[in-house]
């Protein structure tokens, strides 16, 4: 009984990798699709705000502030949204939008507490600002292509409420850098355009695109308070709303610049703690979404002499050569070294995952967020 049991168990481990490698190869295949080049854009769109909150002086912020008005009309109009008046970005912004000035363009400075959560007190004035039904919230870390407005308004097919776009973590300077690309890319990116492509997609907080009527029907901007994350919620009122979220085929970028080991560490613990908080049960199967545990069983089996050496360092190859080709294909970071920082990244996962769901909340910039305060915070 006893053999019977290990023999079974080692089947299981066996099938159970061989499994991964099957779905992780799968999802490389279905989205490399999406990265086909486009010829050209669809002419004209309708009159759209365009949110971008800002705080602090991020990594080549006049660069991606000034993206913002690529492939806007007279009839738009751009909302910067600062919380303090002692924030140092308010000459960038006043500079950006002295050199954009044919297109409308405002700074909005104060912080109104509807929700816990500091992006969207910063966005709350905005929001109430905004002149158009077509509303973008955008994060000010991102690098916009220039077509990125007919890029939304071409993924808004019947039965959308919601246009979104994950980060593509691009430009990384060092190994920490490199590590945060690999789990933006081919990583949360791959498993997000899945989704996606599967007629599942997941708002991502970097781009929230939608009509302004949606949002103000269910309470407006402090309705996405409800989560630890303004993306969960986001998700949750559109399927709500009998709608779906559509995810732009080739993410936006983000510049990246340096990145700390902690700085990693502390983002995507918090990340975690959101997607546990938002979606458990998803979050419950994503420690098999990652190549550790699969690595480790082979290696394991191929010591005992159970499986041919091989076969099991094949496996990576497999693994990994499949990121390359989607990296390569969709123009992100694939040098040597950032295949390098994949393999910190999966054994990184483990720990992540184990830290996320032992644990609630997160302090993020000097806020205490937990999933049961809903509660505007008083002001301080």
């Amino acid at each position: 009984m006893i053999a019977v049991l290990a023999t079974t168990g080692l089947v299981g481990a066996i099938l159970g990798a061989l499994i991964a490698l099957c779905i992780h190869l799968a999802s490389v295949a279905l989205i490399l699709p999406r990265f086909r080049k486009t010829t050209g854009s669809p002419p004209g769109h309708p009159a759209v705000t365009i949110l971008r909150p800002v705080c602090g002086l991020d990594p080549g912020l006049g660069q991606t502030l000034a993206s913002t008005f690529a492939g806007l009309t007279a009839g738009d109009e751009v909302v910067f949204c600062l919380a303090s008046p002692s924030d140092p970005a308010i000459a960038v912004i006043r500079a950006v939008m002295a050199s954009h000035g044919t297109i409308p363009s405002r700074l909005l400075i104060g912080d109104d507490r509807i929700s816990g959560n500091p992006k969207l007190n910063n966005l709350a004035k905005g929001w109430a600002a905004a002149r158009h039904g077509w509303v973008a919230m955008i994060d000010s870390n991102l690098l916009l292509p220039p077509d990125y407005i007919a890029t939304l308004f071409a993924h808004w097919t019947p039965g959308t409420g919601l246009v979104t776009s994950p980060p593509a973590g691009t430009e990384p300077a060092g190994l920490w850098a490199a590590v945060e690309a690999g789990f933006l890319n081919t990583y949360q990116d791959r498993w997000q355009l899945l989704s996606d492509q599967l007629g599942h997609g997941f708002a991502q907080g970097k781009v929230l695109m939608w009509q302004k009527s949606l949002l103000n029907g269910v309470g407006g901007l402090a309705a996405l308070g409800h989560d630890l994350a303004e993306d969960v919620a986001a998700t949750k009122v559109v399927r709500a709303a009998g709608l779906k979220v559509r995810v732009v085929s080739q993410p936006f970028a983000q510049p990246l610049g340096q990145r700390t080991a902690a700085e990693v560490w502390q983002r995507q613990v918090r990340w975690a703690r959101v997607r546990r908080a938002g979606f458990p049960l998803l979050y419950a199967a994503e420690i098999f979404s990652a190549a550790a545990l699969p690595f480790a069983t082979l290696a394991g089996l191929a010591v005992g002499g159970v499986v041919p050496v091989g076969a099991a360092l094949g496996y990576p190859v497999l693994w990994y050569g499949a990121e390359f080709v989607l990296a390569r294909r969709a123009g992100w970071p694939s040098r040597l070294g950032d295949v390098a920082a994949w393999l910190v990244r999966d054994a990184l996962i483990p720990a992540v995952w184990l830290v996320a769901f032992a644990s609630r909340g997160f302090v993020w910039r000097g806020t205490d967020m937990h999933q049961d305060d809903r509660r505007p915070h008083p002001a301080e």
